[in-house]
């Protein structure tokens, strides 16, 4: 029997290969038909002797093709799991966001409940939701406390770090601040020196560059630079009560021609990073005599 033609390079032609498959398939099917231990065994015995680098080699013509597939497969689990890795250092990063936030805010909050309660002062806690004008004022906040919570108007507001301003108006829910820096806004201040009074007004400025300006009531008074500038405070605590702290003296100016003094305050509040304020529903003194009184 002659050899079977070959490819130059050594390999059987196509054609030989198509001739073995054929005859693998009649072998099958005479092998269906006679059952297992008839004449196909001899037969079986030969296919598999010729086809078998037969399918050794169409194996190693297939890999490259099963290594496309799983080369395939491999990058889209790769992209599914680095989705899945962006996605879950998106949540860190806004669960870390949040954490700084929460964690200022209760530094605010316990700071504000240790300063009204060194004052002997009832209030009631409120978030500032929203900065911007109201009627003809430039400088004003909205916090999420009203009258259901006890809020009304002229209460004072402060925060941890000092005299904030006053409630405008308020709905059920909300109410609206006039802040300490508005330009319309007069709060009565005592010099912590010598007890001098005066009248602040602010410059309408959020930033940290904002201030206000101090008129004494005795022109002739000349403060220290660095002196501290607390609340004088209302009959009946309304709209302000006393000693809330305000600032502190940056700048004394005179003018020797009109025998006038400008002086320069620091507020200690942080206008432009409002959060946490406490409205002022009442004091120690006020909730004693209504004890007693009743």
């Amino acid at each position: 029997m002659p050899p079977s033609p070959r490819e130059p390079d050594g390999r059987r032609s196509p054609r030989v290969l198509v001739l073995l498959l054929l005859t693998a398939l009649a072998v099958l099917s005479l092998d269906a038909g006679l059952g297992p231990g008839a004449v196909s065994d001899p037969v079986r015995r030969a296919a598999g002797t010729v086809l078998g680098p037969a399918e050794g080699g169409a194996s190693g013509l297939l890999a490259p093709v099963r290594a496309i597939g799983d080369l395939t497969t491999g990058r889209g689990t790769l992209r599914e799991r680095n989705a899945a890795l962006e996605a879950e250092n998106a949540r860190l990063r806004d669960q870390l966001g949040r954490a700084d936030v929460d964690r200022n805010r209760l530094a605010e909050y316990d700071g504000l409940a240790a300063s009204t309660s060194d004052g002997g002062l009832q209030t009631v806690q409120a978030r500032v939701v929203g900065l911007g004008g109201a009627q003809s004022f430039s400088r004003t906040a909205t916090i999420d406390k009203g009258t259901d919570d006890g809020v009304g108007r002229d209460m004072t507001v402060l925060s941890a770090d000092g005299l904030v301003g006053r409630v405008l108006r308020a709905t059920a829910s909300h109410a609206t601040v006039l802040l300490l820096v508005d330009k319309g806004s007069t709060v009565g201040g005592r010099l912590g020196s010598d007890n001098e009074l005066g009248f602040l007004r602010g410059d309408g400025s959020l930033a940290g560059a904002g201030r206000l300006t101090l008129t004494t009531v005795d022109s002739q008074v000349a403060p220290d630079v660095g002196d501290s500038v607390v609340s004088w405070g209302s009959p009946g605590a309304v709209p302000y009560v006393a000693g809330v702290p305000v600032g502190r003296v940056e700048k004394v100016s005179s003018s020797p021609r009109q025998q006038t003094r400008s002086i320069t305050v620091a507020p200690y509040v942080d206008f432009s990073s409002l959060d946490v304020v406490g409205v002022v529903v009442g004091n120690a003194a006020t909730t004693t005599s209504q004890a007693q009184g009743e």
